[in-house]
């Protein structure tokens, strides 16, 4: 991103990434309301769609190493699933600060695309019943809409069944 974009506001790391890699997407913004007790469902509820449509992105520590889960906003992140997913034993939600440094995304903000550092990535497979997903776009109010495949893609995802309801 450029100095000029930055100063603009003409994108985050995710959406550099997605218009480098020619990947369609479409972006959406709304008001974010630091009161929303949920980031991901306050996404749904504004934008109207679906909360099995919009994905949050989680950081975990699996085997001491971190790795991001991208799972519906309606459930929640089944641990030992993940861990299974990537051929690890134990699985515990990350540091907040650390998934933040790592990523160099906020909280409630953290993309599965444009990170820091490229983190293992696992996809919940509820995704693939949908011709297109949401997830954050890198700040709290921005959430991107892409197809499942190509999220998969772009973020080298294996793709599991790791979210429950």
């Amino acid at each position: 991103m450029t100095k000029k974009q930055k100063k603009n506001g003409g994108g985050t790391p995710a959406t550099v990434a997605l218009a480098a890699a020619g990947t369609p997407f479409t972006l959406h913004a709304y008001e974010h309301d630091p009161a929303s007790p949920s980031y991901g469902e306050e996404a749904a509820e504004v934008l109207g769609v679906s909360p099995d449509r919009v994905f949050k992105t989680l950081v975990a520590d699996v085997d001491g190493e971190l790795t991001v889960a991208v799972v519906p906003v309606a459930g929640q992140l089944d641990l030992k699933a993940l861990a299974s997913a990537v051929g690890g034993k134990r699985a515990a939600m990350a540091d907040p600060a650390a998934a933040e440094r790592t990523t160099g995304y906020v909280r409630g903000g953290i993309s599965p695309l444009g990170q820091r550092k490229r983190l293992r990535t696992v996809l919940d497979a509820s995704a693939s019943d949908h011709a297109t997903v949401c997830v954050s776009a890198g700040r709290r109010g921005l959430e991107v809409e892409l197809s499942p495949a190509d999220l998969a893609a772009l973020t080298s995802a294996v793709v599991a069944p790791i979210g429950r309801a």
